[in-house]
């Protein structure tokens, strides 16, 4: 059977909304994609049945072994950021690595694949609360505090809680394509796409008459990408002082104003070019407000990483990445 086989651990006291959001995104069958979507598989490091946050239990019907078989696993937290985890799990994990399994964690699962020794030398993340004693524990790790998920190939980890389902979307985009990614967004009724590197948290709550007015100009923003924006504009719908703007701007999303539109412009030009009705490189420079196609794709790979015609062909409609082949075990 040729399809992709995702793997998640369960482990006494799991952390349920974590867990519950990976199997919502990969176990539920989804035949109105079209697409041959994943296998998904619980096995348990702990002998059941386990316990799991909120006063319920669960049983999980595999053991580690499943591991050999995974061609993703993913690490919904873990209950204690300070319990070393049992040596057959980081056994398994190593030998995933070597293969070449993908291998993701959500909020404190990042300490389990730390503790493997398969993160030395890679940018990770986790919840903002773990990530000073993370960095301490394991210096090897280039560990960024301020960011909702990062992809470093076989190596994605995320913040907390939410931001699992920030980066399990972006799995599917990688497998599938943006379009099938955007559907399961939609059925999910979350935002379809929300780049890893975004603040996790206002630094400090903003007084609510400002939270208000900035919110409803980023929502404008949106609407009117291509409006040639300046700070002073902005300020001025706002009903701000431009230096009133750009401090709410940082404590709301970590970046200056110009930083944050630029992204916003990004992410239009992404649904364009992974829309079923093509449009000319040039014609989205300009529906995006980047004002020439030199503009539009010196920043679309500054910050999405690749090319606009290379992200068309991988995310575009109908593109879809192959899947690798296995055969599941049955324990």
């Amino acid at each position: 059977m040729s399809k992709h086989l995702v793997v998640a651990l369960a482990y006494d006291r799991l952390c349920t909304f974590e867990f519950g959001c990976v199997a919502e995104v990969f176990a539920l069958d989804r035949p109105e994609l079209g697409v041959d979507w994943y296998r998904f598989a619980v096995c348990a490091v702990d002998r059941g049945p386990l316990r799991a946050a909120g006063g319920i239990s669960v049983t999980v019907p595999y053991t580690p072994k499943l591991l050999d078989h995974a061609t993703t696993i993913v690490v919904p937290g873990w209950r204690d950021a300070d319990e070393i985890p049992p040596e057959p799990l980081l056994q398994k994990l190593r030998a995933a690595h070597r293969r070449g399994v993908r291998l993701c964690s959500i909020c404190s699962g990042v300490f389990v694949l730390a503790a493997a020794g398969v993160l030395d030398g890679k940018k990770v993340t986790t919840h903002w609360r773990y990530a000073e004693e993370l960095q301490r524990r394991y210096p090897q790790l280039r560990v960024q505090s301020d960011a909702l998920y990062i992809d470093e190939g076989q190596i994605i980890t995320a913040a907390g809680s939410a931001a699992g389902l920030d980066m399990l979307l972006h799995l599917v985009r990688r497998d599938f394509g943006g379009t099938v990614a955007n559907r399961v967004a939609q059925r999910l009724v979350v935002q379809p796409h929300r780049d890893g590197g975004q603040a996790q948290f206002v630094p400090r709550p903003m007084p609510s008459d400002e939270s208000g007015r900035l919110v409803k100009l980023m929502d404008w923003v949106r609407q009117n990408p291509a409006l040639p924006h300046t700070l002073r504009s902005l300020a001025e719908r706002a009903a701000m002082s431009p230096r009133t703007l750009q401090r709410q701007f940082h404590d709301a999303t970590g970046m200056a104003p110009y930083a944050w539109l630029v992204h916003e412009r990004v992410a239009v030009a992404r649904e364009m070019l992974e829309s079923q009705a093509p449009l000319p490189v040039g014609r989205i420079a300009e529906l995006a407000g980047f004002g020439s196609e030199e503009s539009m794709r010196r920043h679309f790979r500054r910050i999405a990483l690749t090319s606009p015609a290379a992200y068309r062909e991988k995310f575009g409609y109908g593109a879809k990445a192959p899947k690798a082949a296995l055969t599941p075990c049955a324990e």
